[in-house]
């Protein structure tokens, strides 16, 4: 009898995920013997969604909104993390059970939990990363029906702390990011970062519940266990490879039990007799030297992303008793060898080989893979893909927060190293307790380690001093899986750093570095701005407020980093069309720094972050709907397997990262004036070296550039074929590219055609610049075009592309034809300065996106002064000095003549600062300065004067005793202000007899206007 048919004649398992309900232990006070048994009545209980979390339950169930739109988190009580729940459901386990064990399989709960079937306790499972296996057979019959019932524990420290509370803090104009976590990591392994960190709220249920599959499944005397394949050291020329296996075989009777292990790969199947006392394990152990089917000739490799297949191989076992099967469990793996670059015993620096290959590891970390963990496979699936299309070769699974088989399942296919922490942070609130700690690790590791795409583990994030239990996790590590790396710490040790969270300057990311690997790097991203307005109600798509601070952007020093590149913010429209010019070159750079010294000494850059677990504007390359941000297409061409880039000096480098040799290459740089004008043209032939960065030629820059030009790259072969291209902007005075404000705009000539196949529709676009001027970022968007609704997940070839003037690029645009809903796509254009012609067809249409608008120079009449913007009122601009602060204190407008809204008076810019307002000359202007005091409480603490075009406005003035009383707004009018000579006006806040001056809001009103 075939191995095949052996393993037919067991019974399949049967999947737990139906009829589940839910309820607070509060209301459901019955003991486990009582909920449990057949005869109990779930009345008023909640339909339990399974697998996944409390929240996610409760929300389904329209007790609470959608907890990650808008502010509907804050509705939402952190009661739900200061009680226990029951789940419950009933089952019938199938005929073919009888005469078997019956199991039952937990493959995630969080946090701990209680587990009872039929009226009794049948064991706990301790922990969010561990299984829970129980046999049941002495509980349930087969083919008749049974109850089991869950009582989910929440962790202890989920709303109190251990030396200090660890309440949550709302993100807000005031308090920004808050701080990381709190005491919830000593409850660890859990979801610690559902406390709240800086890029997800606080989920108030910390993420508890049944967070994973459940499943029955039966077997006969002997069970088998996490069976584990490795091979011997191979490379790209190697013929043959020698596959060890380890399975551990459990009698689970009381008698002895002789059979026999079968198992097959690649064709070839191979046995082994073994006998097993009663109520005995024993481990097995088969090589490719004592079993001819192990030794695999002509192996297929696995690979990372771009350098060859992800070849898997699947080894199904049996263990056989007699005629009959027992068990059997099958075992997917990939032929490869990692080498780390002969890092131990403290000494060198991580880098990485993949049979024989030195791969540079770039990539992006996940934190949560979704907020409430609600990660069906396709979306999962979708976000791994995105990885792979960018050209990552790795994900940070920081602090473990994504232990689970789909997603290193879907790396492996996707060719996505993981560099895999355990549920450590970098705070000292270390795990209380060590033992259910290091249980959970060795059955993370049992379970997943047949994973090709598992690169490393990780024992925490970021703190250099080790865990008082550091020694027992690296002997389980050594004893478990020892053919891994085990990194001590995710931000030292080995060449490894970290760090950098704001936007900087394109050129900080080019060095000078303080280590080899770098592991989190980041910066604000913003999505489009169809994506913006979806994560919050429309009264505050205009309004810089809590709800862009609750989506994670709180940096305030992002607008004025734009503002001092880009030029001033009228509003949310001119922000995110800035925010994407941004982002696009500065994620480019974050990789393309480390590319330009690759392997000298640059082993490894991962981006801080790449996924999003909530609709957020910072650190991501896609949106959590998914759709791609300006920063993925930056990152994208900096992946490229062969790239050409610039760095900021004018070096033209040739990124190889083959391991052969390119020889015959051209590489071209097109400089160009804001007026579409070639300056010049360089050139140099070149071979590039494999695995590094070759330089090509040095930019000899002409002295008639405008103040903003733009650089154009391309790589071609031997025989003329473009191998990579790319595009710049910079600015002739620091990084001052405002100047692109003034680009004429363009209009595109945009054609598309339709082909559909294997569920999949593919458009190809074909964007024309006619025209004289630089087409800067053309930005596509898929949508359906009667409801206008965007495609999401979707797929671009490129996007954000420049077009030179006369240049035509063809790209693709590719999804899932059920996702248009049976209406014809929609391509809706935009971009810095594009816009398209309408055209409409039965196949595929194009339409200018109305709405995001053209870049220009706008005259500024109000400023918010500020970290926000508002209607009317541009992001804090033409200012030096002072500093900016907000409060969360409500504002009284009330009365006040000619008050702002209230939102205004919540920000500030203190200290001694002037701005500089470009007017019209001779225009006279009436200037409305607005204050509130909401720091002092009495008259005489704060005093200052303000001067404009040099002469006295306000003296000694007190923002307490004019507005009469705290937190209350205050408009103070100057009429009659002439711009001065160069068109200026300039407001001076200068420090008086009480601490710093203050202001709020200025407005620049024509003397004519009302």
């Amino acid at each position: 009898m075939s191995h095949q048919l052996l393993a037919q004649t067991l019974p399949a398992p049967v999947p737990l995920t139906q009829g589940w309900r839910l309820q607070d232990t509060k209301k459901a006070t019955g003991p486990g013997e009582t909920v449990s048994s057949i005869a109990y009545k779930p009345t008023g209980w909640y339909a339990a969604t399974v697998p996944g979390t409390v929240l996610t339950t409760l929300v389904n169930n329209h007790i609470y909104p959608e907890p990650l739109y808008g502010l509907n988190n804050q509705k939402i009580p952190d009661s739900l993390s200061e009680t226990s729940y029951w789940y419950r459901t009933t089952f019938t386990p199938p005929p073919a059970y009888a005469g078997r064990h019956i199991w039952l399989n937990f493959e995630g709960i969080n946090h701990k939990a209680e587990v009872w079937v039929n009226g009794k306790n049948v064991g706990r499972i301790e922990g969010a990363f561990t299984r829970g296996v129980f046999d049941v057979t002495p509980y349930v019959k087969a083919g008749a029906r049974s109850a089991v019932a869950v009582r989910i524990l929440t962790p202890p420290h989920a709303s109190g702390g251990i030396s200090n509370p660890s309440n949550p803090v709302l993100q807000t104009l005031a308090n920004g990011y808050g701080p990381n976590g709190g005491n919830l990591e000593g409850d660890s392994p859990t979801f610690f970062c559902s406390v709240g960190w800086d890029w997800i709220p606080t989920i108030h249920d910390r993420n508890v519940g049944i967070w994973q599959g459940v499943s029955l499944f039966a077997t006969g005397p002997i069970v088998i266990k996490n069976p584990y394949v490795t091979n011997s050291h191979v490379t790209a020329s190697s013929s043959a490879a020698d596959l060890t296996l380890k399975v551990e075989l459990q009698n689970v009777t009381n008698q002895p039990q002789i059979g026999v292990l079968k198992g097959s790969v690649a064709g070839q199947v191979f046995s082994r007799n073994v006998t097993l006392e009663a109520n005995s394990s024993q481990t097995v152990t088969l090589s490719g030297e004592d079993t001819p089917a192990l030794h695999l000739m002509h192996p297929k490799l696995w690979w990372p992303n771009g350098y060859g297949a992800q070849t898997l191989y699947t080894m199904p076992l049996t263990f056989t008793i007699g005629k009959s099967a027992s068990d059997s469990k099958s075992a997917t793996f990939g032929v490869r060898t990692i080498d780390y670059g002969g890092v131990g015993n403290g000494a060198g620096s991580l880098k990485l080989s993949v049979n024989g290959v030195p791969i540079m590891m770039r990539g992006g970390n996940w934190g949560l893979d979704e907020a409430l963990k609600r990660s069906p496979y396709a979306r999962l699936e979708a976000q791994i893909k995105l990885h792979k299309d960018v050209g990552f070769t790795m994900i940070r699974n920081w602090c473990g927060q994504t232990t689970q088989e789909d997603f290193y399942a879907l790396c492996d296919k996707y060719g996505i190293l993981v560099w895999n922490d355990f549920w450590l942070d970098d705070t000292v609130n270390y795990p209380i307790d060590a033992k259910m700690f290091l249980a959970n690790q060795r059955d993370t590791m049992l379970r997943f380690r047949n994973h090709p795409s598992i690169a490393l583990w990780c024992q925490r994030n970021e703190f250099p001093v080790g865990t008082p239990f550091e020694k027992e996790m690296i002997e389980l590590a050594s004893e478990v899986d020892p053919g891994r790396w085990f990194q001590p710490c995710s931000s030292s040790q080995y060449g490894v750093g970290d760090g950098d969270y704001g936007i900087e300057t394109v050129a900080h990311y080019f060095g000078p570095f303080k280590d080899v690997f770098h592991t989190e790097t980041g910066a604000p991203s913003i999505p489009t701005l169809e994506a913006v307005r979806a994560m919050m109600p429309k009264p505050d798509w205009g309004t810089f407020n809590d709800d862009w601070t609750q989506h994670d952007l709180c940096q305030n020093n992002y607008a004025p980093a734009l503002t001092q590149r880009y030029g001033a913010i009228a509003d949310t429209v001119d922000f995110v069309r800035k925010a994407h010019l941004a982002d696009y070159e500065t994620y480019r750079a974050m990789i393309e720094g480390r590319n330009s010294r690759m392997f000298d000494p640059c082993s490894g850059i991962i981006l801080w972050m790449s996924n999003p677990a909530q609709p957020s504007l910072v650190w991501q390359i896609y949106n959590y709907d998914l759709e791609p941000t300006a920063a993925y297409f930056g990152v994208k061409h900096a992946c490229e397997m062969t790239h050409v880039q610039m760095t900021p000096d004018g070096k033209v480098q040739v990124v190889n990262n083959q391991s052969k040799t390119l020889t015959g290459l051209t590489a071209v740089a097109d400089i160009y004036n804001l007026n579409g004008v070639r300056v010049s043209r360089q050139s140099a032939k070149l071979s590039a070296s494999p695995t590094a960065a070759t330089g090509a030629l040095s930019i000899t820059w002409s002295a008639a550039l405008t103040p903003a030009y733009f650089v154009k790259l391309t790589l071609t072969d031997a025989m003329g074929k473009v191998l990579s291209s790319n595009f710049y902007w910079r600015a002739t005075k620091g990084d001052d590219t405002s100047a692109l404000q003034t680009l004429p705009p363009v209009a595109l000539d945009v054609r598309a055609a339709r082909s559909d196949a294997g569920g999949t529709t593919t458009l190809r676009v074909t964007l024309a610049n006619h025209t004289k001027s630089v087409a800067l970022m053309s930005h596509l968007q898929l949508r359906r075009a009667r409801s206008g609704a965007r495609v999401l997940p979707v797929t671009y070839s490129d996007n954000y592309v420049s077009l030179l003037p006369g240049e035509t690029q063809t790209l693709t645009i590719q999804a899932a034809t059920k996702d248009l809903h049976g209406e014809a796509p929609l391509i809706a254009v935009d971009g810095w300065n594009v816009t398209a012609a309408p055209s409409r067809s039965a196949n595929v249409s194009i339409t200018p996106n109305a709405d995001a608008g053209l870049a220009k120079v706008s005259e500024i009449h109000g400023i918010d002064c500020g970290v926000c913007w508002l209607p009317g009122y541009a992001a804090d601009c033409y200012v030096t000095g002072g500093g900016q602060s907000a409060t969360d204190n409500p504002i009284d407008t009330r009365g006040v003549a000619g008050a702002a809204p209230a939102i205004l008076y919540r920000t500030e810019r203190n200290g001694e600062c002037t701005y500089t307002i470009p007017t019209k000359v001779g225009q006279t202007y009436n200037v409305a300065l607005h204050f509130a005091e909401t720091f002092f409480q009495a008259k005489g603490q704060r005093v200052f004067h303000v001067d404009i075009n040099g002469e006295r406005a306000l003296s000694d003035f007190d923002v307490f005793a004019a507005a009469r009383g705290k937190d209350r707004a205050n408009v103070q009018i100057i009429p009659g202000v002439r711009a001065d000579a160069g068109g200026h006006i300039v407001i001076r806040f200068i420090k008086g007899s009480a601490d710093q001056p203050k202001v709020c809001g200025i407005q620049i009103l024509p003397a004519n206007s009302k």
